[in-house]
Order: C-alpha cells, then structure tokens, then sequence
C-alpha cells in the first residue's frame, strides 16, 4: 500500500488513509520538538496545581471517546510505573463514561485534572464532560491535547488560566474516517509530560520508535502475508500498556471493514478465562510482547498455549526480540530496543495494527477512506442526545 502511487490509492479510496498512516514517525518528530517546546510551560502548569495542594494527591483522569479513550486505556498503565505517583493518580475514564454517570466519576472534592484527548474537540460527549467537570469538581485544572486548533475544546482553552492547551502537529488531524495519528501523537504527548523515569532519555527512546515506525512500513510485504492468510476472525492480546493498546488495534479493524471482520481483544492473561472460546480454525492471533522481562513470560506463556493447541489459523508475536521470544512466528522490529518502556514500543506496534486493518479494509473490498458505507458511523459521531444535568 505504501508504495502505490496517489493515483492507485485514490483509485482504491484509500489514498488519505495510507499516507496518515505511513507519516506518522514524522509526525512523531513533531510532537516531541512541540513538547520541547512547551516543556517548562508545562511544568510550570503542573507545579502550580502540585504546590497548591501539598498533602493530597491530585486525579489525572485521561479522557476522550472511542479511540481517543484508548489513549487513557494505554497510557495509565505504565504511568502507574513511570509516573510520579507520589504527586497523581492516573485514571482512565471514558467521556461517555461520564457523560452518563458524572457522580459515578468526578469527586466535587477532589483536586483534579481533566486531561481531553480530541482529534476534533467537537465530539458531543467531550464538549460536555468539560462542562459536567466544570459544574461538579471545585478545583479543577485542565489539559487539553487536540488535533485541530479551531475545535470547540481548543477555542474554549486558549485563554483559561486554569486550561493548558497542547495543540499536535496539524497534519495528525486526521482527514480519514479512522483515527491513525491522532491517536499516537496524543499517546505520545501524554507519555512525554507525565513519565518521570528519565527525562535524559525520552529523546533516544522517541529516536528508537521512530525508526522502529519506519521499519514497520517499509515492511509491509510481511504484513500483508499475514493479510492473505484465510481468517475472518482477528485477536490482539497484549500486558500492561499493552493490553490497553489492543482494543485500539481491533478497532481500526472494525472500522476499516465497517464489521466485516469480526476482532476480540484481551490481556495476555485473561485471555483464558473464557475469550479464548473465540479461537477457532480461521483466526489470526497477534500478541503485542511487552519488553518487561517478568511480563513477557506471561505473553509468551499464552502464545506458546494457542500454538500448541493448534486451534487457529496464525498466532504470533508482534514486538521486540529479546532472550524470552516465542517459538512460532513472529513480527519482530529490528530497530527495536528490548529496553525500550513500553508505552513507547505501543506506537510502533499499533503501525502494525493500523496497516493490518488497511489491508483487510481492502481484502473484503471496502473503501478504507470512507468506511461506513450506511453513513451510521462518523467520523464526528453524530446523533447524541446530552441532556441537561441538574
């Protein structure tokens, strides 16, 4: 797909979604000289709330709707590791979550900040999470991280005191029906303000991703081997952050086959508590291996189980070569790191999930640009009903 021409990819409506996908390392090249930038802006903001309550821990919630709350679901775990933990406590709560059941998640005594996750700032549930936040929690602070600077949730940041804005690089403003760089770029600017385990480091560490992103298209051959295998049902399990990233990777293929295909996502571990029963002779398992070495056991454990089953029709490892790998096929990244903190190997990885979706948009001949064919899913949902809250 990547190396089609422009003509070919619009002659297969494909062309924005293809090349989103494939200039996401620069965008990521982008987003951390963005975060350079802005970095004593938002310490500065971060210090302010920490030193205004001292002996309380202040709530991070992640927030967004679809796959800009899988940008929560992702990052809390490993900012639970990497975070500074004695200062926040990172939760991931989806904006329909709280839109439905706003005392279920915001606490009126709590120091919070909201942090939105947007690609457009105009989705009806993130417009009035805000708002709920806003009437409900008394000190409230808030980061807004979006694609499009003339959105609501931006327009209604720039000039709050209380609200600091993080716009990303314009072009991750995603013009296709499918969040692509959107969704690594906001992943990545999150992960860079509130990972605290080696600010000398985040450098390198965005260096190795990038090339691991390129790596992966340009590998793309492998992938569509993959690809014109015979399924019609796809798995993505994964630990910690990774397990997170998964239900990002079965939905890009939902979206882009407009349900075609059917996908199941879980952790490595609870994989086998029932969602394994999904295993049958025509599916494909991805398990994204963690870099953590206690973790992979785990990851490897359960690949190693459905190999030796031999119930499907592919199962393999997707990550970093390392001394625990598993024994069966593997997609691994060369320019790869096994030292690399997860949150970081996640964006490379979901490459991989986005350029499998791609093909398979196109394997059950579907317009991966324009996937809903009904017109019942958008790409700003539409048809929401906020009612007013009291």
């Amino acid at each position: 797909m990547f190396t089609k021409t422009d003509q070919e990819l619009e002659k297969m409506g494909a062309k924005i979604t293809t090349r989103e996908i494939q200039q996401q390392p620069d965008l990521w090249k982008e987003a951390f000289q963005n975060y350079t930038n802005k970095k004593s802006e938002i310490d500065n903001f971060l210090e302010k709330v920490t030193s205004t309550y001292p002996n309380q821990k202040i709530r991070v919630i992640f927030t967004g709707a679809g796959t800009s709350a899988y940008v929560g679901d992702t990052l809390r775990p490993y900012l639970n590791r990497a975070g500074d933990t004695s200062r926040f406590v990172f939760e991931s709560i989806p904006t329909t979550d709280i839109v439905s059941a706003p005392l279920d998640n915001l606490r009126s005594e709590d120091p919070t900040i909201l942090v939105s996750f947007a690609r457009s700032g105009n989705s009806p549930e993130s417009v009035a999470t805000v708002e709920l936040a806003e009437k409900i929690v008394k000190n409230l602070y808030q980061i807004t991280i979006t694609c499009a600077p003339e959105g609501h949730l931006a327009k209604k940041a720039e000039n709050e005191d209380a609200n600091l804005l993080l716009l990303q690089p314009a072009l991750s403003n995603d013009k296709g029906f499918a969040m692509t760089g959107s969704f690594s770029c906001m992943t990545l600017t999150a992960a860079l303000i509130f990972d605290t385990s080696a600010e000398d480091k985040k450098s390198a560490w965005v260096d190795t991703m990038i090339k691991m992103g390129q790596e992966v298209i340009s590998r793309e051959d492998e992938i569509q081997a993959y690809a014109d295998l015979d399924y019609d049902r796809i798995t993505y399990l994964g630990s910690g952050s990774l397990s997170g990233l998964t239900r990002e990777a079965q939905l890009k293929v939902l979206e882009l086959t407009a349900g075609a295909l059917t996908t199941i996502f879980d952790s490595s571990m609870g994989f086998r508590h029932g969602p394994k029963s999904y295993v049958n002779g025509k599916t494909i398992v991805f398990d994204f291996m963690s870099n953590d070495k206690y973790t992979r056991q785990y990851d490897v454990d359960i690949l190693e189980e459905i190999k030796g089953d031999e119930i499907c029709k592919e199962v393999v490892g997707v990550g970093t070569s390392d001394d625990n790998d598993f024994s069966g096929k593997n997609f691994f990244i060369e320019a790869g790191d096994k030292d690399l903190p997860e949150i970081y190997q996640a964006l490379p990885d979901v490459i991989f999930a986005q350029t499998f979706a791609l093909m398979n948009s196109i394997k059950v001949n579907n317009i991966p640009d324009t996937p809903s064919a009904s017109g019942t899913v958008n790409r700003v949902v539409k048809g929401v009903t906020i009612h007013d809250y009291e």
